[in-house]
């Protein structure tokens, strides 16, 4: 296949991907999923091997990519079924995350799947927001197992109904679910049109020639690194449960044209929640070494068959049942990458960027609805994350007030947040002079503060708010984060009952800055 065409069938299966986006958020009811973007899509063949993704969520495409052979291993597909799944142990991430599968079927045969994942801001949870300071999966909201939620193109009625008996709006949940089918639906039938189209033969040869491209340059991009082991190791501040300092450690080791990640040495898993299963580390390895390939290295499975992770089972990056992983999904895949950049600037010291600010920032929040005291109010829940300072590099310095690495949502906008939910935004800002200094300096974090207006409950899962972003080749630490509720610092996890008329400032961390400068050495 000449270069041309492949690249050809690499657009027209890459917007497939991006058309199932767009119907998943057009679709949706949640502002979450509406207005955050926090949804992926993908492409997968018949043995669930990744063919192609749109530009969404690292942490949920990694992941499924890694997780997605087993999981199709599981049924005898039929056209027209679609399985649903969140258990994070058969292949999902953390609860909130609901994924969709929906297999293609050209003549009789399975030619391959379409999928997509979005976060649920109610996943059944006791906690508003649905993301807790857990210390067990079962209090973090409904498992569901993989099963069939459409048979035979029809909606399995009683098991959706079953689904919705858990939520607190279920009106607003079930919007979100038919906006997950609806989205696979206009995958398949795209999907189904390119395939015609072709003929079945080319289309399977196209996935072979596009995986061995993958592969091509994937090794290539690597060449500049001399075999040898690269070693780093970070912390988490702490698991929400009275443990501190959570090692992670790697050991990236390259080994004429394959990488090995070993994680032996990080952490045994913890009582809170910041435990993930393998399929989330899988997914902060590959989105690492896929920010080293070239910008037209296609998103499929080729591109990752060199790599080989190993992490114990009982860890922290491999978390055993029933360990909680509402937090890993978020804070634990951010400081991997953290972890994997900082191994690697030894290989690569002109590549690698200083730390970015580390946490999503996660604040879970909502109302159970009934009465508190004299205060009536109907249940609503609500889920984001914050951006922050992005780490500075050798010929730049890092953005402000950005989302990074694990996670490129958008933040909800003031006016859909306001119109919504009972809550005012009283600042949104820069948060000044958080930024690691340095040649070139890090990016400034963000302050978000909230008053609240009728009664709720809150939960904060944040990260780098005793360990500062770290700076590389002399540049300075971002400032540290920190949460305050009515001017009182908070622990950066915890659980908290809100009164009306109080106040929550959330202030991010900055970026590393990269190099030390003059003004860095006064």
């Amino acid at each position: 296949m000449d270069a041309i065409n492949l690249s050809i069938f690499a657009n027209r299966i890459d917007a497939i991907c991006g058309e199932m986006g767009v119907t998943l958020q057009k679709s949706a009811f949640s502002p979450n999923i509406r207005d955050r973007l926090d949804y992926s899509c993908a492409i997968f063949d018949a043995d669930g091997e990744l063919c192609a993704q749109a530009a969404h969520i690292p942490v949920h495409l990694g992941s499924m990519a890694f997780a997605m052979r087993d999981v199709v291993s599981l049924f005898d597909w039929s056209a027209g079924d679609m399985m649903v799944l969140n258990d994070p142990y058969k292949g999902g991430t953390h609860l909130p995350d609901v994924t969709l599968i929906a297999p293609m079927f050209i003549n009789n045969d399975l030619i391959g799947f379409v999928a997509n994942r979005a976060h649920h801001a109610d996943i059944g949870s006791e906690t508003p927001g649905s993301m807790p300071l857990s210390s067990d999966l079962s209090d973090e909201g409904l498992i569901i197992e993989p099963a069939l939620l459409v048979r035979g193109g029809e909606v399995e009625e009683s098991f959706f109904d079953e689904l919705m008996a858990h939520m607190r709006n279920p009106k607003e949940s079930a919007g979100d679910f038919i906006a997950q089918i609806a989205s696979n639906r206009r995958g398949l039938m795209r999907l189904e049109a390119l395939i015609t189209k072709i003929g079945v033969d080319d289309y399977l040869q196209s996935l072979q020639y596009l995986n061995n491209y993958a592969a091509a340059l994937a090794k290539n991009s690597l060449l500049d690194i001399a075999d040898g082991e690269y070693v780093f190791s970070d912390v988490l501040d702490d698991d929400g449960q009275g443990n501190n300092d959570i090692v992670i450690k790697a050991k990236i080791i390259f080994d004429e044209g394959t990488i090995t990640v070993d994680f032996s040495d990080s952490n045994h898993q913890v009582d809170g929640n910041i435990n993930c299963p393998l399929s989330v580390t899988a997914a902060a390895v590959y989105y690492v070494f896929r920010c080293l390939m070239p910008a037209q290295t296609p998103a499929c499975s080729g591109s990752f068959s060199h790599i080989k992770l190993l992490a114990p089972e009982g860890s922290v990056v491999n978390a055993c049942f029933p360990a909680a992983v509402a937090a890993g999904n978020v804070e634990t895949s951010t400081r991997i990458v953290d972890v994997m950049l900082g191994a690697l600037a030894k290989a690569l010291p002109e590549k690698i960027p200083a730390a970015s600010h580390g946490s999503m920032n996660n604040l879970a929040m909502g109302y159970a609805g009934g009465e508190v005291g004299n205060e009536k109010g109907p249940a609503w829940d609500y889920y984001e994350t914050i951006g922050g300072g992005m780490g500075a590099s050798m010929i730049s310095n890092g953005l402000d007030a950005v989302q990074t690495h694990m996670t490129n949502t958008l933040n909800t906008p003031v006016e859909s947040l306001e119109m919504k939910y009972p809550l005012r935004i009283l600042r949104y800002q820069l948060r000044k002079n958080s930024a690691g200094e340095g040649k070139y300096k890090g990016g400034e974090g963000l302050l978000r503060e909230y008053e609240f207006l009728a009664p709720a409950q809150a939960t904060l899962l944040t990260e780098r708010r005793r360990h500062q972003p770290w700076g590389l080749a002399g540049g300075r630490a971002g400032a540290a984060a920190c949460n305050y509720l009515n001017e009182s610092e908070l622990p950066g996890k915890c659980s908290l009952q809100i009164n009306p008329g109080d106040t929550l400032l959330i202030a991010t961390a900055g970026g590393g800055g990269y190099q030390s400068s003059d003004k860095t050495e006064q």
